[in-house]
């Protein structure tokens, strides 16, 4: 399926400030990128990098006054990656590729070694199959027992947070789930980019956990994970894959995000 996307942010700088931005999309498995474009307005010069965890990174300097960035794509994807059946399972910590290791640790906002993110794993899923089932029942409780609202959290919410207080928006929902995961051992990653099945359009968030040798991805937003994505990011929790970070003084006044399904499927 050819899909594209479109975000637009505005801000109020009121000093020179730095940014770091991810914002341009993936080159992976999965997603062939057609077109891309990324804009900042008044035009600044910027400089590109690639994180730890292959995501592309700018970076330039806002100057005074009202600034604008806008990125578009436009990308041939696949429908969220089903399940095969049988549904994969738990893959020893043993056997983990060194490179998933780091996502069974707890991170800045997925505090999984906490007594109480235990509990409520145990409670969710510790009589479940180990793998797939855990996964799916820790997703599926999240969208049951959580609220989605926006304004009740913010940039300090944590998973504890979530798990204590259960309303929020789709980081906050990715990050219980990544902690519940974790907690059991499974490797789980927050991933941000597009989705065309959202009620209220915005950037989404959601995450992909490490089963059967493989990563699916599982949203608990959604009633059930589906639909098309545009991957942007991944990494531990939204410290790692924010898609503006800025050391100054500047107001985010707006932002509009656009999604599109262009065509017919087509597998990448």
């Amino acid at each position: 399926m050819k899909m594209q996307g479109r975000s637009v942010f505005t801000y109020d700088v009121y000093a020179p400030t730095t940014i770091t931005t991810m914002l341009r999309p993936r080159r992976q498995e999965g997603q062939a990128i057609l077109e891309e474009g990324f804009n900042i307005e008044p035009s600044v010069p910027f400089s590109e990098y690639t994180d730890l965890y292959g995501n592309p990174c700018q970076r330039t300097i806002l100057p005074v006054g009202q600034v604008t960035i806008t990125t578009e794509v436009q990308a041939q994807v696949n429908k969220t990656k089903e399940i095969p059946s049988p549904a994969p399972g738990y893959v020893l910590v043993g056997d983990l590729p060194d490179d998933i290791m780091h996502y069974i640790l707890p991170s800045r906002y997925c505090e999984s070694d906490l007594h109480e993110i235990n509990m409520l794993a145990l409670e969710i899923a510790g009589n479940l199959t180990p793998g797939y089932d855990q996964v799916e029942a820790i997703r599926s409780w999240i969208h049951q027992n959580v609220k989605y609202q926006y304004g009740m959290t913010d940039s300090s919410t944590t998973a504890l947070d979530l798990a204590r207080n259960r309303i929020g928006v789709c980081r906050d929902f990715t990050h219980l789930a990544i902690a519940l995961c974790r907690n059991l051992c499974i490797p789980t990653r927050m991933t941000v980019g597009y989705l065309d099945k959202l009620k209220d359009m915005d950037l989404h968030a959601w995450f992909d956990v490490y089963i059967g040798g493989d990563w699916y991805t599982f949203d608990a937003v959604q009633e059930k994970t589906e639909g098309y994505r545009i991957e942007i990011a991944h990494g531990r929790d939204a410290a790692d894959v924010a898609m503006v970070t800025q050391y100054g003084n500047a107001t985010l006044q707006s932002l509009h995000v656009e999604v599109h399904l262009l065509e017919e499927e087509e597998e990448v």
